[in-house]
């Protein structure tokens, strides 16, 4: 039987300070499933007077928070960790109903969470220093390292659980406060996170979520009140360049995860069954609802032929279904507008001479579902080779050089991830080298790992999270000059 949860269960609330409390004006906004449109639950709708509220709590509980040990903070966090993994199945089924994954990947989501909490636990012991004589010998240097204070964090709805805990957990390892806006798509995981720390002992105050359908009017409140001194954002470029606007006002500290145009090279040397693999991978994780997801697939014309029949068998052979039933393998997207815009994206590229493989339909039915699509011979000027497509749609393009792919690959203003497959060891290491992003995936269709530095460069983002530089964008540096 597939885990479930009880509606009657769920936080709905915002919590400030260490407490729920519903929105002053009693407003709120509805949570749907995209597989069957049905209501889950209704979700308190706060506004200014909540994010002040909500600022203030933070700012007043930052002094005695960064005061707290580091080992403190570790064990709030591994608490929190163990609760995750104990709740695994419920937090599944939530995140399923509100997103539409699959159960297997809403558990791997959760694993993949808990992974964040636990690293973070572990480095919250490690924050170092440094320590050295000036020059001349007569002064002692000292660097230290302390939180850079309160922060603002703002989700996305594709991966409700593991973006909250990758940006949760390094502030909560660096002793900073928050402030945290989930998304309003899929907030009710993210609350359920914030009872988890809740339980786990994380001190009131530490940390407050406003849930809002008016993300500027919180978020714009939070940015300018002075009080919060980061701000971290994963979600689309045009509003992370809204947030870098309005973070120079106060000259906060900025780390920004922004959308993504991943190019997925597969070279004449290839492993055929590796690079199918990774695509399947790369493509189809969270139904193609990824910044990480490969966008444009440009395959050696040697190797085109083979490669777009295997993928494109592999893909037709996926479950589609509610998300929550045994066996499907991908889901609904998450909103209308969202599907409207694949289908209108296949559309364009079709209209302009790219084939169909298999897929391009939306099934009949209630849900936000579209069939997992392959297209070959795209051609450059196809819409969908410039757009973040979002969506289980593979563009499959053949080139003929190495150059050429890697001038093809650079030639976009995004620059998270890439991937390359081939069997030839300093190809790959070229490749590494050469393509603008800030990951590469090196025949493997998936980066995303606790361990690792999540991030990108040019207009996909600032900064890094995860692995061992990921507490840093939560830590500033101080020197004390000591005379001796």
């Amino acid at each position: 039987m597939s885990p479930s949860f009880d509606p009657s269960d769920l936080h709905t609330d915002l919590f400030i300070d260490g407490a729920w409390q519903k929105a002053a004006s009693g407003a709120t906004f509805p949570v749907e499933n995209p597989a069957t449109h049905e209501v889950i639950a209704n979700v308190a709708n706060g506004g200014v007077e909540e994010a002040l509220a909500a600022i203030e709590a933070a700012g007043r509980a930052q002094a005695a928070w960064a005061k707290s040990t580091p080992r403190e903070r570790a064990n709030i966090l591994r608490r929190a960790f163990e609760l995750v993994i104990a709740n695994t199945d419920r937090l599944a089924a939530i995140m399923t109903a509100e997103m539409g994954k699959p159960l297997a990947e809403a558990k791997g989501e959760v694993a993949y969470g808990a992974d964040m909490l636990r690293w973070f636990s572990e480095e919250a012991v490690r924050i170092g220093g440094d320590s050295t004589t000036s020059v001349d010998g007569n002064t002692r240097i000292m660097i230290t390292k302390e939180p850079v204070g309160p922060c603002v964090l703002v989700t996305p709805w594709n991966f409700p659980l593991a973006m909250g805990a990758r940006k949760i957990a390094p502030a909560v390892a660096a002793g900073c406060t928050m402030v945290f806006k989930p998304a309003e798509l899929t907030p009710l995981t993210s609350l359920a996170l914030v009872q988890i720390f809740r339980e786990a002992g994380l001190p009131d105050g530490v940390l407050n979520v406003v849930t809002t359908s008016s993300a500027s009017t919180v978020v714009g409140t939070w940015m300018s009140s002075g009080i919060a001194r980061k701000v971290s954002f994963t979600g689309s470029t045009e509003v992370g360049k809204i947030l870098l606007r309005q973070a120079a006002d106060n000259v906060m500290r900025s780390s920004m995860e922004l959308g993504g145009n991943a190019p997925f090279i597969v070279l004449a040397d290839a492993d055929i069954e590796k690079a199918v693999d990774g695509a399947m991978k790369a493509k189809m994780r969270n139904m193609g609802e990824a910044c990480t997801a490969a966008n444009r697939f440009y395959v050696h014309r040697s190797v085109v032929e083979e490669f777009s029949e295997k993928f494109a068998k592999k893909i037709s052979e996926l479950q589609v279904g509610n998300g929550a039933v045994e066996g499907t393998e991908v889901g609904p997207l998450i909103e209308q507008k969202g599907l409207d815009k694949v289908e209108s994206l296949v559309s364009d590229a079709v209209s302009k001479g790219a084939r169909v493989l298999t897929g391009g339909t939306r099934p009949e039915g209630p849900g936000y579902f579209y069939t997992p699509t392959v297209l070959t011979d795209v051609p450059l000027d196809a819409e969908l080779m410039s757009t973040e497509i979002f969506g289980p749609v593979a563009a499959i393009t053949p080139f003929d050089s190495e150059d050429e792919v890697l001038r093809l690959a650079n030639d976009t203003e995004w620059g998270l991830v890439g991937y390359v497959f081939t069997e030839n060891m300093n190809k790959a290491l070229r490749f590494s080298a050469e393509l603008e992003v800030g990951m590469v995936g090196v025949n493997t269709g998936l980066v995303s790992n606790p361990a690792a530095p999540f991030g990108g460069v040019k207009q996909s983002g600032l900064g890094r999270e995860g692995g061992k530089i990921g507490i840093e964008e939560f830590l500033e540096t101080k020197y004390t000059a000591i005379a001796v």
